[in-house]
Order: C-alpha cells, then structure tokens, then sequence
C-alpha cells in the first residue's frame, strides 16, 4: 500500500488545526457586555445651524448605536445653554467661543471638548433703511440692540470699530436674543445686532426696510461642546462614545444639506433657500484647534478693556480644554499646543 505523501499529512494537519481554531472561537466567552445606555442632557440652540450634529446624532440615531439616551434642551443662546449646565439643570452644553471666556475669567470649572462647527457669516446687524442708516458709519448716535456679553456683543464691538466708531459713539440696549426682532419692529431699536436664525427672520419681517450689515473677517463663530470639568473627569468613556456620535452628526450635516437643513425647524422657506445656497461657507468639522485658544485670548482682552469682567489678568485657557477624548477619537484633528 501506498504511503500518503507528505503534502496531504501537512493538509490533514492544517485542517484539524482549522478546525480546533474555529471551535474554540465559537464556545469562548464573549470579551464582555457592551457598555451601559447612559443618559445625557445636552443644552443647546436646536434653531441654531451650529447645532446641526448634534441634532444629526439624534435624529439619525447615533447617539442611541453608542448607548447613549440624550435629550435635548433647547435654549435661545450658547450664554443660556452654558447657565443651564452651571445650575445644573444639563449635563452639557452647545456653546460659542464668547461664554466659554466668560466662563474662564471667573474661573468656572468647564472645559471645551471637542469644536463642532465653525463659520464667518452668521453674524452681523440689520439696520432701519427708515432710520437713516444706509451703510455702517450711519450707526452713529444710533440705538442698537444686543444681547451683552454674547457674540452678538464682540462682533458689534468689532464691526463698530471698523467704522471708526466704538460703543461710546451709540447706545447699547440688552435684549435676550429672541427679543431682538420686536425691540427693531416696534421702533424702540434702530439696529440689532446678533446671528441667525435671529437675523434673517428679522430681514424677512421688516422686508424692504432692513438693512442687512456685516463684514468680512469680522467675527468667526466657533461653536463647541463643552461640560464641567469634574465630569469630564468622571465620565471619560461617555465622552468618547459621545464624540464618535457627533463625528457622524457633522459628516451628515456636511454631506447631506437638504435633509439636515430640516432640523431648523422654525426656517421659513425663503430663509432655507438662502441656508442651503450658503452651505458650502459654513465648515462642520469635530476639532480641537490652536486657534481657538488665540481667539479666547483676544475676547479676553477684549473684555477687560472693556470692564465686563472682574478680572485683570488673562487667563491660561490650556486649563479650559479637555483633550482625553479627542486625542482617543480623532487625534489628527488635535492641533492645540499642549
């Protein structure tokens, strides 16, 4: 009889190894339990487009393929949201750069974890045509309204300051940003400043008369995600699962304007026209930027001149970043200098 040849033993072989591999990955016990459902309050402006991935993440179910029971709690302002989470009524919030410095120069415990969105032309005034004001440096001993030591606050301060004008040469008066469009129709205003949605539902109801004022490079929004730090500290793992949501959130909100532009629920449809016709200068993007930092900086300084902040000294806002879960989820995006 013929002895079987040394390649079918080395075959016979390899199959019963393949064999035994293949039992013992079907009976060995899974590696463990996928993490807990954690629930999660995130305060934000749902009218806001900066917002986009986080509503994306919600909707598209994101947030809920990572275990994550998030509600939504809508606020009109990044400055409202933040004071949510200081009072403890949400766990997070959407915030623009602005309160974030606020929150520096009085030493509140909170750190941006992750930049979501970033744009040059969602702030700005509309102007009165009636009043007489036709171009910018027609503001002067003008009424403006505002919502103080918000974004709509530094970009008004900026703007004025390329007329050649400064806030001594108008009258400032404090609205909450949802009260901006009555204070201009009712004629107690001649001007408001702030951003949109506000701003372009304020150019629709006074049509012919308003007069839409902006400038380039005057203001860059940069919207973030941002929670106290002890819970930062204690919920590093959420965090990760959170920001690997929103990554998702702002590629749909990137790719698929259309369907995300129906988040914005109180556009009218001229003012979603005009949306989408500009998507392409809005940038979603999660981030933790070198940049931001020099811009908290700069609005610091801003407001210690100005005298809307206690403080003297600016502050080390290395201190109000938190880098963990970035550096796990996307750290080429991680440009800040630590």
């Amino acid at each position: 009889m013929k002895r079987p040849g040394r390649k079918a033993m080395l075959l016979s072989i390899v199959v019963v190894l393949v064999a035994g591999i293949g039992l013992w990955l079907g009976l060995r016990p899974a590696d463990g339990p996928p993490p807990a459902t954690e629930s999660i309050i995130i305060a934000t402006n749902t009218d806001y487009l900066g917002a986009c991935p986080v509503m994306a993440a919600q909707n598209q179910g994101y947030f809920a393929n990572h275990q994550l029971r998030v509600q939504l709690q809508p606020y009109s302002s990044g400055k409202q949201a933040l004071s949510a989470v200081l009072s403890n009524k949400a766990d997070m919030a959407t915030v623009a750069d602005i309160p974030i410095m606020f929150a520096a120069l009085s030493g509140t415990p909170v750190q941006v974890f992750g930049t979501i969105f970033r744009t040059g032309q969602d702030h700005g005034l509309v102007a009165r045509r009636d009043r007489g004001i036709n171009q910018g440096s027609d503001l002067k001993g003008k009424r403006i309204g505002v919502t103080l030591t918000t974004s709509g606050h530094f970009a008004l301060d900026v703007f004025l300051n390329r007329q050649r004008l400064d806030t001594r040469d108008v009258q400032l008066l404090n609205y909450p940003p949802d009260g901006l469009l009555q204070a201009l129709v009712s004629g107690e205003v001649d001007a408001v400043s702030g951003w949109d949605p506000f701003l372009g539902l304020i150019q629709e109801r006074l049509g012919a008369v308003a007069l839409r004022l902006s400038g380039q490079d005057i203001y860059e929004s940069i919207y973030n995600m941002v929670a106290p730090t002890l819970y930062l500290r204690q919920h590093p793992q959420t965090v990760i699962r959170l920001l690997q949501a929103l990554e998702q959130g702002e590629r749909f909100c990137r790719d698929q304007p259309a369907a995300a532009s129906a988040f914005l629920s109180r556009l009218t449809p001229e003012g979603k026209a005009a949306l989408l016709a500009g998507w392409s200068s809005h940038h979603f993007g999660l981030e933790l930027d070198q940049s931001l930092l020099l811009v908290l900086e700069d609005q610091s300084r801003w407001a210690i001149k100005g005298g809307l902040s206690n403080a003297r000294a600016v502050p080390n806002f290395l201190d109000y970043v938190y880098l963990d879960g970035m550096k796990a989820v996307s750290p080429s995006e991680v440009t800040i200098i630590y």
